[in-house]
Formats: C-alpha cells, structure tokens, sequence
C-alpha cells in the first residue's frame, strides 16, 4: 500500500513549499474513502486511514453492534461481535481492517490527483497570505514578458504574477524583459485559469505612494497629501498640507534643487507635477492650483462651486494649458468648475472694471452673475 516514498515526497513538499503535510494527509483520507466506497461498496461504513510514522495507508470498516441485523454492511450481531471480542455490548463499534490488495493502484492514482489539487490551492493561498501584506503598497518588480501590449511581471517572494494592462500603463513607457519597475498592487484577481495580481502605474494612490516613499515628512506625517488630480504621463497637480507650521511643505517635497520630485518624475517617465500648498480658503486654493500661472483675480458665483479666475494675457494659454490640461487638472483637484479668461477678456465680459495687476492677500474676490453670460462656464470634461 503506498510506499514509504510517498511519505518522503510530502515532506519534502512541507520543506519546500511551506506545506504542512497534515493539509495533504486530511484530504487524501477523505478522498481515498470516497474511492474506496465506490469500488467496494457505498453502502459500506468504512475509511482510509494514512499513519505518516508507519508509512502505512490502511482502509478500515466499522460495524455497529445490535440485536437484529438489518443492514450486513455496517451492522453486526452481538452473537458474532462476542466471537471477536467477549466484552463487546450492544452499541458498540467494530473497527476491522479491510484493505484490499487491488485498492494500491486505485490509492497511487487518487492520491497524484488529490496532491497535485492540493498543492495548486495551498501554493495559492500562502501566495495570497504574501501579497495581502503588500496589496495597496508600492513593489519592485521584474518584467517576465510582453504579450499583446500586456507586461506581465515578476514579484519578488511571490508565485503570482503580477499584470500591467494597457490602461494601467503610463502613455509613451516601453517594457522590456528584464526591466525593474515600480508598480501598485490594486487586487488579485482570478483568471481563466490561475489567479493573477493586478498592479498598475496610473492611478493617483500610486503617485501617493511615490510621495511617501521618496519624501521623508510625508511618511512621517509632517506633510499631509490634500488631494490628487493626475492625467497619467502626462501631467499631475498634487496638493499638500504641512501638520507642523514651521516645515516648508512645498519645500519638504521639492528638495534640494528638485532632487526629491525629479525621482518621482524620473519614476513616471518625464510626467510633469505640480506641488501646491492646499488652502482652506476655496478661491487661494483654486489659484494655486492653477500653477504655474500666477492669478491676477478670481470671481465667483455665490453659493456654487463655479468660479472664474483671470490672468495676464500673456499667460492665457499657459493657464489653459494644452487641449485644457491644467485647468481641467486644477478643476479636479479643488472640486471647483473653473474657468480661465485673460485680463482683456474679463474686461469686456464685466464692463470695463479694472483689476489688479497683482493676486494680493485679499483675494480681490468679485461675485459675478451666471446669468449675465449663460456660455462663460462650460463643464469640465
């Protein structure tokens, strides 16, 4: 009945794969019974019983001891229950071993099934216990290859691989077998065949990450990330919050020479980021976030989240920024529908007032009415 070098290969599996063979040993019980039963008898009471210490897999059936027997296959007589043993009573329970000789070929086979089953499950499980302490976390992986556009990578400590779709892919990156890169582990996911990590380099909790990782007072909690707006490859506008008054927060995140950023924007291939220092003051914020224009005044219409910002006229296009990049991203990022008009511009549209030359610490803040220009604001898209 199953060799001694059956037992040898569970535990080189427990030393291995981190297995304990317990786990393989309560499966094959169970499923050499059922084996058993359906070659022998399903009628029969009986079970499989694998004794690691002995090398030994042994069937047993159990009889219970009554007055009348009924059913042959799990019943015996009190008579005859007394023949084996004189003690035996009324209730009792009679193992016998019953292994039969042909029930080795049956068990090698049943046994290959149930391990290899059981190996893919635990060997997916203990991937899982790995990666739900690194899910919603940065890791460096390694590109294995590249299929129709998608990267699939290595994960270090892991036997999941990790998958970079096209729309978890920064624009303009080129993947190459061998190549490190940094990703975020969004989820695992279960795959036609084998589950799989999803990880991605788009996502603003990503460029989150980043931060946290490359500037010290942001791990630490000294500077506190506001919000994120992020057009991936292409442009980011991060708002920050120092905890402590006395730290520089922009500062804190642009480094020395812009030594700090310029790791992050090395990271996402050249993305273009701008660090603004959050404000609680709706229209401070939303003029800082028009970086990297300097707002000359901001109107807006009492009670909603519209507001209007003017700048130089040289610096409209800037402002706006290509195909409406920066104000689209400035929007995002304070929550405000926003829309830019030059000096000469808002003139016109208010009458010839005259504004500042220079965005002063009261904000030259003006309420203007919707109304009066039905086509001023437009949506955000």
């Amino acid at each position: 009945m199953i060799n001694k070098d059956f037992f040898a290969a569970l535990d080189d599996l427990e030393k291995e794969k981190k297995i304990k063979k317990e786990f393989f040993i309560s499966a094959l019980e169970s499923a050499l019974t059922s084996a058993y039963k359906k070659n022998f008898g399903e009628a029969k009471s009986a079970s499989v019983r694998l004794n690691p210490e002995k090398n030994t897999i042994k069937v047993y059936s159990y009889k219970t001891v009554v007055e009348e027997v009924k059913e042959p296959d799990k019943e015996i007589s009190l008579e005859e229950a007394k023949k084996i043993k004189k003690s035996y009573e009324i209730g009792d329970v009679i193992s016998e071993e019953v292994t039969p000789k042909e029930f080795g070929r049956i068990a090698a086979q049943i046994a290959r099934q149930v391990v290899m089953q059981k190996l893919r499950e635990a060997e997916f499980q203990v991937a899982m216990d790995e990666i739900s302490d690194r899910q919603n976390e940065i890791v460096t992986t390694q590109v294995k290859r590249v299929d129709n556009g998608i990267v699939y990578v290595e994960i270090p400590g892991n036997q999941m691989e990790g998958v970079l779709t096209k729309n978890d892919q920064i624009p303009g990156e080129n993947y190459v077998t061998g190549d490190r890169v940094k990703v975020f582990v969004k989820n695992i996911k279960e795959g036609n065949k084998n589950p799989f990590i999803q990880v991605t380099r788009t996502s603003t909790i990503f460029l989150k990450k980043l931060f946290e990782l490359e500037i010290p007072e942001i791990r630490n909690g000294d500077v506190i990330i506001k919000a994120i707006a992020r057009e991936p490859g292409y442009r980011s506008k991060v708002a920050i919050q120092p905890a402590n008054q006395n730290i520089d927060a922009v500062g804190a995140c642009i480094g020395n020479k812009g030594i700090r950023i310029n790791e992050i924007i090395k990271e996402l291939n050249g993305e273009k980021i701008d660090v603004v220092e959050y404000s609680d003051n709706a229209f401070e914020y939303i003029a800082r976030a028009l970086s990297p224009v300097k707002v000359t005044t901001i109107y807006a219409v009492e009670g909603s989240n519209h507001a209007r910002a003017v700048v130089p006229d040289d610096k409209l296009s800037l402002a706006i920024g290509k195909n409406g990049q920066n104000v689209r991203l400035a929007a995002k990022l304070t929550g405000w529908r926003i829309d830019v008009k030059s000096e000469s511009e808002a003139k016109q549209l208010d009458g010839g007032l005259m504004l500042d030359s220079q965005f002063d610490e009261d904000m030259n803040l003006q309420n203007f009415d919707e109304n009066e220009d039905p086509d001023y604001l437009k949506p955000i898209e």
